[in-house]
């Protein structure tokens, strides 16, 4: 009799436990499993209800950094897979996004650490080493333009149109891409640094400079053994040597060789908004009309308005506005080709 308590007591654990468990499908995604290069690769495609087999051009989003899954989610239901509300491009477009190198597609957010992020050791911040090893420009830049060329054969996806956009390291991401791949007819970059990442780091680390504190001098030698050991995956505090290398390349030369339109978005407060800038001043000497470039005033890295004194207010959220231009300049671009 106790027996076959403990086993009811055991059958009733496992089906709530298995009934927390969601999948995309749960949120109305579909999730598409391939391979690349023998490592498992998991894509997210979000379509309009009703309308998933229907030919549309593929809106294909590039992540920013840190191991995050795709879908997060709490017993409250879905957190913002994307940082905007993708309605109103779904009418057009069939969204793509694609998961982190071995990082789980979909997550509770209550087992993830710090920022979300998907870890094997949550107390030292150590992600698995499956994404440490992959977490550099160019396995993204292959594999993503891999994912494009397969998804290119499905029946729901028109050819004619294909728009890549990506913010903060998906924008390197997302030009290179470019670059490469003539598939491509459009391209947002979003909060990048045309110059490389290495210039954000030593824009923000003058802004601590002081008579007797060189950090950007600190910020150079570090740059330094970056270089000299560019293909050194081993993480020791925060990104590799190859990642910070790598997202360090400046995407400006791919970024004034393409001809397709290009919208480069950026706020002026964010510490690639200099450089952005500069960008914008060599590509109208180059006379580079496919370039428009928006930027927003007094808005930071994640387009959140900057107070006086310097902080940044999180109760202002502008992603939807943001969101909403991209649109309208896809749309302009369409009636002008």
């Amino acid at each position: 009799m106790q027996t076959k308590l403990v086993f009811i007591i055991m059958l009733l654990f496992s089906k709530i436990y298995s009934y927390s468990q969601k999948i995309p499908e749960d949120f109305g995604y579909r999730h598409i499993a391939m391979k690349y290069q023998d490592d498992p690769v998991d894509i997210i495609v979000i379509s309009k209800k009703g309308e998933e087999k229907i030919a549309k051009p593929v809106f294909f989003f590039c992540q920013g950094s840190l191991p995050q899954p795709v879908v997060k989610y709490d017993e409250k239901g879905l957190y913002g897979t994307l940082p905007f509300d993708e309605n109103s491009f779904l009418e057009t477009y069939h969204i793509v996004i694609v998961g982190k190198p071995f990082i789980p597609i979909i997550s509770d957010v209550n087992k993830l650490g710090k920022d979300y992020m998907y870890l094997k050791d949550i107390e030292k911040e150590i992600p698995p080493k499956g994404y440490t090893e992959r977490n550099y420009l160019d396995y993204y830049v292959f594999r993503n333009n891999f994912i494009v060329k397969q998804l290119a054969k499905e029946r729901w996806v028109k050819n004619k149109k294909l728009v890549v956009a990506g913010h903060s390291e998906g924008s390197s991401i997302a030009a290179k891409m470019a670059s490469i791949n003539k598939k491509i007819t459009h391209l947002i970059y979003s909060g990048g640094n045309p110059y490389g990442r290495i210039m954000n780091i030593l824009a923000q680390s003058r802004s601590f400079d002081t008579d007797s504190i060189d950090e950007g001098k600190n910020t150079i030698e570090h740059w330094k053994k970056v270089v000299a050991h560019s293909n050194d995956t081993s993480l020791t505090n925060g990104d590799t040597y190859k990642t910070t290398y790598s997202f360090s390349l400046p995407q400006k030369d791919n970024l004034m060789g393409l001809k397709i339109p290009v919208l480069v978005s950026y706020g002026t407060k964010d510490w690639s908004g200099p450089f952005n800038d500069l960008f914008q001043i060599e590509a109208i000497r180059e006379k580079k009309d496919n370039c428009i470039f928006k930027s927003y005033l007094n808005l930071e890295h994640n387009y959140f308005p900057v107070n006086e004194d310097g902080t940044v207010n999180y109760e202002v959220y502008n992603w939807d506005k943001i969101a909403a231009d991209w649109l309208n300049w896809l749309n302009n671009s369409d009636n002008e080709n």
